[in-house]
């Protein structure tokens, strides 16, 4: 069977392709990596691909992996709030919400190696991040005032993580829409992109790993001891604060470039 995405599309084969063909296929639809942050790069989207693999090959589309990334990521954040803490807890729901994560990459493969994305799929997609995004750390607030005695000031930590988290993830999804939808109404020749030097892309992406969902996934491992959970949990607060404001001026100021040329 041809490993190509236009091989795995809907109705061009009268069996499911295997989980091989399908993971062949998959090296070839990957997104580039350059300035990615590192968990993502070289973590997250590495646990996807057989994720992905595994689901054409068992039938489901990308938004059933959507939901099912929901579900997963739910059922961490509801033991997160209903359990005693442990450290066999911290790692479970750790390890609930880093597959959550990655099946979270994994919509988007099933998407682009079976050739069936779509607006609807992408809206999902973004509804349940957008959920997901605050979810964590209201669960987080609520579990610190179910179990852990912590002095009343740690709990603007959950709070004020929930501004910042939602903040950077709309403004991250309304600038690539955004520059999208501008770059859709000339052609691309008019927007050059400047070469990058070489290792840069691998520097931005170990420089952007405070600000990796998965390291925040990984963080609820420390979850059996509340000292050090939120001593690493207000760390990420921290550098993501500090990020935060300088990731939205540098993309108010390419949104910006793109009204100076536009047609």
């Amino acid at each position: 069977m041809s490993t190509s995405t236009r091989a795995l599309g809907p109705g061009t084969q009268g069996r499911r392709p295997a989980y091989r063909d399908v993971l062949v296929a998959l090296g070839a639809a990957q997104k580039p990596g350059a300035g990615v942050p590192a968990y993502m790069r070289w973590v997250n989207r590495r646990l996807a691909r057989p994720l992905a693999a595994a689901a054409v090959a068992a039938g489901l589309g990308a938004n059933a992996v959507s939901v099912l990334s929901a579900l997963v990521s739910a059922t961490g954040l509801a033991l997160l709030m209903a359990c005693p803490p442990s450290w066999g807890l911290g790692l479970g729901v750790a390890g609930l919400l880093a597959l959550g994560f990655a099946l979270d990459s994994a919509d988007g493969q099933v998407a682009r190696v079976t050739g069936t994305g779509s607006p609807a799929g992408e809206w999902l997609d973004h509804v349940i991040d957008a959920v997901r995004t605050p979810a964590i750390h209201l669960a987080v607030l609520v579990a610190l005032l179910a179990h852990h005695r912590v002095e009343s000031g740690w709990l603007a930590v959950p709070l004020l993580y929930t501004l910042v988290s939602v903040g950077i993830f709309m403004s991250q999804i309304l600038a690539e829409q955004l520059r999208r939808a501008t770059l859709a109404t000339r052609p691309p020749a008019v927007v050059p992109s400047p070469p990058a030097p070489p290792g840069a892309g691998v520097r931005r992406s170990l420089l952007l790993l405070p600000t990796d969902f998965g390291l925040l996934c990984w963080v609820f491992a420390l979850w059996g001891d509340a000292p050090l959970f939120l001593g690493g949990y207000a760390l990420l607060l921290l550098v993501n604060g500090v990020h935060f404001p300088l990731s939205a001026r540098r993309r108010y100021r390419e949104l910006r470039s793109l009204e100076g040329v536009r047609s």
